[in-house]
């Protein structure tokens, strides 16, 4: 017998024990899975626990997966809540719009079971879910629903008000759309459908109501800042009108409304800053709504504008909250390709330069790595801003600070979402990005200084970096996109390093000294998992940081009841790939704060559910930038570049393997960044590599320090010296003075220079507790 028909029979019969294992479910058909969730819902909180099993194996399947219901199984939905409200004193209405919208042919006519559905909800006065409500409200007829919009209406604002009256104007299959929006309150529902935004954006009706949303919030917030309605902290909007503001922030987003950036510039900061002294919000739950909707649909308009308005904020734990948000802002920003590169002139002349007088002075913002603000007197350059024009154009120099901090944010903006874009594989037609982007006065100091490649005939691609030379002559209608290591050979690799590094060019991310990661031949064996990074031990509020900060997604762990372990989640390649990376709680002798990493995942995205993948299968360049920030999350927080935790005891063994053992990829380039800065550097003639060490001929010892941890041998015993750097010191620079280029942002790289400076002087050393360590053994 077939596996749908087992699971069916499980679901019915309590007599019936199936022997399964969850991974089978993956193998039902999306209409199977549909055919079976109306009966798994119908298995009730006393059945047996056999029926039990399968009701959560088949719910959880149905989490991560988009069911498809025949027109039976949609009216078995609605039969199974009608069947279960009673016991469960709660009916998913979600579900039972679900259905309707993933039905593989005609509705059926369920108005009788939807009649029954919303008199209950109505009998306990229950209006969570408002939009499913209002959906099956109106699907059991106009009485029903004129009373589920008086019922919803009561308490949640006029702008909430606003929506209901525009939602019961719909068609029920339009209605349906918006009830996808309260699968959060339906543990046991599908992912919202991949087109449903779409779908909403394209009713006229509800793009207008966005419109008019979003301009009665903006005049209502610059009401509270005129003090027109009194303020009081975050109360200028309820709770049901954030929600809706959400919704049409997403359609306006969504549509690329070209009234949408003005009016955002004009409510973000009225709602983000108090008209009083305080350090409080006007609204705070509504800044944090558009802001997730700019997760949702981001703008590089949006992505300054959210910028701008953390600087504002007086709130303390405001901005940090929103450096979180924004990093998913910004990877959701490189799958929009069609906005993300858009980027206004501000005044700017094309050779990047903005010039205005003022009280006989001129002040000039150039823009070449970032902008800058100076000031000159008949062409002879000032120190800062002249007391006259100080006196007597304040607004001006304020304007002119203000429009350099602007810029970098959107030099900022810009950088990220093109490096978002190497697993999506973005391209553009080359004759938009020789306009928009290499001859834009602002995008060309972020453009001019990456590697980008044309493809000047089917399948042969030409690399060129726009400030090294001449543009390649090519057709408009070309594809261009940024050149990435993974496709690239070794020796072509190797020469644009050497060139960055000869020309003292500073890439705005990490690009051609980029790790690349292969598949290894363990994968290939595993098939489905790589435990590459695996076994090790890190600190894990460190590593929960950069989660967050590199766009994953993950629960945090403690004490509590499934608190014990999780995944770290990130989608790629515009949704089309997802990648988790396993991680626990250490037990014991490890400390609490302390997390052992497991396994790394891959699935891909079918039919709006995910697949799990076997490795081979995963696009390289997406296995890669995947893999590149595990090896980032688990280098960076390890336990094994700690100086706290060396030599103790039964971690001892570990420490020495993790923190001296073989080169990471990461390591790696690190070692290839410092075959080039070492020959140039003073204490070149005291310094060699030798394998993954560095090593420092002293006055008094000769020291190897670890490319990957940054962790330090003392020949010739191999003694451990603990150095702890101290916090803001310690640069790569010639003495720690930060002369030393760098062509790339690198953390441990600049902490092993920096100890290489300071152990090649060692008889200089004045720190006893460095110097005791030294001289115990030399």
């Amino acid at each position: 017998m077939d596996l749908a028909p087992r699971l069916m029979r499980a679901l019915t019969d309590p007599e019936f024990d199936l022997d399964f294992r969850y991974s089978e479910l993956s193998e039902l058909s999306d209409v199977e899975l549909g055919g079976l969730l109306p009966a798994a819902y119908r298995v009730g909180r006393s059945a047996p626990y056999p029926m039990t099993r399968v009701r959560m194996a088949v719910e959880d399947e149905g989490k991560g997966r988009q069911p498809r219901y025949t027109p039976e199984a949609c009216r078995a939905m609605f039969e199974a809540l009608v069947a279960q409200q009673e016991e469960r004193d709660w009916s998913d209405l979600a579900r039972a719009a679900g259905a309707l919208l993933r039905c593989t042919g005609p509705w059926p006519d369920v108005a009788d079971h939807a009649s029954e559905l919303i008199a209950f909800r109505l009998e306990k006065d229950d209006t969570r879910q408002p939009y499913a409500l209002l959906a099956v409200a109106g699907l059991a007829g106009d009485g029903a629903l004129r009373a589920v919009v008086e019922r919803v209406d009561r308490g949640g604002g006029r702008l909430a008000s606003d929506e209901t009256a525009v939602l019961a104007g719909l068609t029920p299959a339009e209605q349906a759309l918006l009830s996808e929006t309260d699968l959060r309150e339906s543990y046991t529902s599908p992912p919202p459908l991949d087109d449903v935004w779409r779908r909403i954006a394209d009713i006229p009706a509800y793009a207008a109501f966005a419109r008019r949303a979003l301009e009665a919030a903006a005049d209502r917030a610059d009401a509270v800042q005129a003090g027109t309605i009194p303020y009081v902290a975050d109360k200028a909007f309820g709770p049901r009108e954030v929600v809706a503001l959400g919704h049409a922030a997403r359609v306006a987003l969504l549509r690329d409304e070209p009234w949408l950036p003005g009016l955002l510039d004009r409510l973000l900061p009225a709602i983000t800053v108090a008209p009083t002294p305080a350090k409080t919000l006007p609204s705070q739950a509504l800044l944090y709504e558009l802001v997730r909707a700019g997760q949702d649909f981001p703008t590089p308009e949006l992505a300054t504008a959210i910028r701008t308005a953390r600087a504002a904020v007086r709130h303390a734990g405001v901005p940090k909250q929103l450096d979180r948000m924004l990093k998913h802002v910004d990877a959701a920003l490189a799958g929009r390709t069609d906005v993300a590169l858009r980027l206004p002139t501000l005044g700017f002349d094309a050779d990047g330069v903005l010039r205005r007088a003022a009280a006989g002075y001129e002040a000039v913002v150039t823009v070449t790595d970032t902008a800058v603000l100076t000031w000159a007197k008949d062409g002879r350059p000032l120190r800062g801003a002249p007391a006259p024009v100080r006196r007597e154009h304040g607004d001006l120099v304020k304007e002119l600070r203000d429009l350099v901090k602007r810029v970098g944010v959107q030099l900022g903006t810009l950088a990220r979402a093109l490096e978002g874009g190497f697993p999506v594989g973005a391209v553009q037609p080359y004759g938009r990005w020789r306009t928009e982007l290499a001859g834009h006065p602002l995008a060309r100091a972020v453009v001019g200084r990456l590697i980008w490649e044309v493809e000047a005939a089917p399948g042969e691609w030409r690399a060129f970096l726009p400030e090294a030379g001449a543009l390649p002559d090519a057709p408009g209608d070309r594809p261009v996109r940024l050149w990435h290591p993974i496709r690239s050979d070794p020796g072509a690799t190797r020469a644009w390093r050497d060139l960055l590094t000869e020309r003292r060019i500073r890439q705005p991310f990490k690009q051609a000294f980029r790790e690349i990661y292969f598949l290894t031949p363990a994968e290939e064996e595993a098939g489905v998992h790589s435990d590459r990074f695996a076994g090790q031990i890190v600190h894990y509020r460190r590593m929960f940081a950069l989660f967050r900060s590199r766009g994953w997604s993950s629960g945090l762990l403690g004490p509590w009841d499934g608190g014990d372990e999780d995944e770290a989640v990130r989608t790629l390649a515009a949704g089309e790939w997802r990648v988790r990376f396993r991680h626990a709680l250490a037990q014991w002798p490890w400390e609490e704060e302390s997390a052992a990493t497991g396994r790394v995942c891959f699935a891909r995205r079918e039919e709006g559910g995910w697949r799990e993948a076997r490795l081979a299968e995963v696009p390289p360049l997406v296995f890669s930038e995947a893999m590149r920030d595990v090896d980032l999350f688990v280098g960076v927080t390890s336990i094994a570049a700690d100086s706290d935790w060396n030599d103790r005891g039964p971690e001892r063994a570990f420490l020495e393997r993790a923190g001296f053992g073989e080169l990471t990829a990461n390591a790696e380039v690190r070692r290839e960044a410092l075959e080039r800065i070492v020959p140039r550097l003073k204490i070149a003639d005291r310094c060699s590599l030798d394998g993954r060490w560095l090593s420092v001929r002293g006055d008094l010892r000769t020291y190897r320090i670890h490319l990957g941890s940054a962790n330090i041998l003392m020949e010739p015993d191999d003694a451990y010296l603990c150095i702890v750097p101290a916090r803001g010191k310690g640069g790569a620079g010639e003495g720690g003075d930060g002369a030393v280029f760098l062509p790339f942002e690198d953390e441990r790289l600049s902490l092993i220079l920096s100890k290489a400076f300071l152990l090649a002087a060692d008889s200089g050393i004045t720190d006893p507790t460095i110097r005791s360590q030294i001289e115990r053994g030399a």
